[in-house]
């Protein structure tokens, strides 16, 4: 299927590793031009180069990195100083870490609620109405199944993306962005293989006290597809509700968990 999005230019953060390294490699394999960003330079660059001799040479994508912290004032300059306008914009940001909502003080709250919830708002205040103007636009943000199904040791997670949730619920159904061509959907993994799922069963590990790949067995378990899910497929998902053919598909939270969620909406 030609998702119908070459030419197109996508800022893709976190994206030097995991989730945002698959949405990445989609999108270029879709000859969509991106620029990858990530805090880690050298991890970061190592992703571009792969992206260029995998995907670009066949697709025509143009693959630029910047590595900055996207949840600062001034890495989110810095990547605006390097490209001002997207058509698509993915959010991605690493999770806070899980513990006991008694250990945490104000300082880790507010750490969490600006990384995962203000961050991507400032990403969308940047970016929308450039796409509204031009009669395109595709931000997906990617959270985490436990806005639907909340994880008790993931409470600043659980937290910081609700209140992210619900700020686009309201502000992707507005007729001045929905009727512009724009959409803004939220995507939600539940386990992928990536550095976020170890560490997230190793602070369950340390809780009860087993090992952590009895954690990660037991998880799989409980996994209808009885197996986490990959990047690439993750990937997958986003390029498509970056495409033409989604664009009926707005404010709508995309629950990618391999069957996990128990419930029925």
């Amino acid at each position: 299927m030609d998702l119908g999005i070459a030419g197109k230019w996508a800022l893709v953060c976190g994206a030097s590793k995991g989730l945002g390294l698959g949405c990445a490699q989609a999108l270029v394999r879709e000859g969509v031009n991106v620029l990858i960003v990530a805090r880690g330079a050298e991890v970061l660059k190592a992703a571009a180069t792969k992206l260029i001799a995998d995907y670009a040479g066949g697709s025509g994508a143009t693959v630029q990195f910047l590595a900055a912290d996207i949840t600062t004032i001034d890495g989110r300059a810095a990547v605006f100083a390097q490209r001002k306008d997207f058509d698509i914009v993915v959010t991605n940001a690493g999770g806070p870490p899980p513990g006991d909502f008694r250990d945490w003080d104000r300082d880790a709250w507010i750490k969490a609620v600006d990384a995962n919830m203000l961050t991507p708002i400032e990403l969308i205040k940047a970016t929308v109405d450039g796409m509204a103007a031009r009669g395109f636009g595709r931000i997906v943000n990617i959270t985490s199944s436990s806005v639907k199904a909340p994880i008790d040791i993931l409470g600043l997670s659980n937290g910081a993306r609700s209140g992210l949730t619900g700020f686009v619920a309201g502000l992707a159904r507005t007729s001045k962005l929905a009727g512009s061509g724009v959409t803004i959907n939220n995507l939600l993994p539940g386990a992928f293989e990536t550095d976020r799922l170890r560490v997230t069963m190793q602070g369950a590990a340390n809780k009860s006290g087993q090992p952590v790949d009895a954690i990660m067995d037991a998880r799989r378990k409980t996994i209808p597809a009885r197996r986490f899910g990959t990047p690439e497929e993750f990937g997958a998902i986003c390029a498509f509700l970056c495409s033409t053919h989604a664009a009926y598909i707005t404010g709508q939270n995309v629950l990618a968990d391999g069957g996990a969620y128990p419930g029925t909406y």
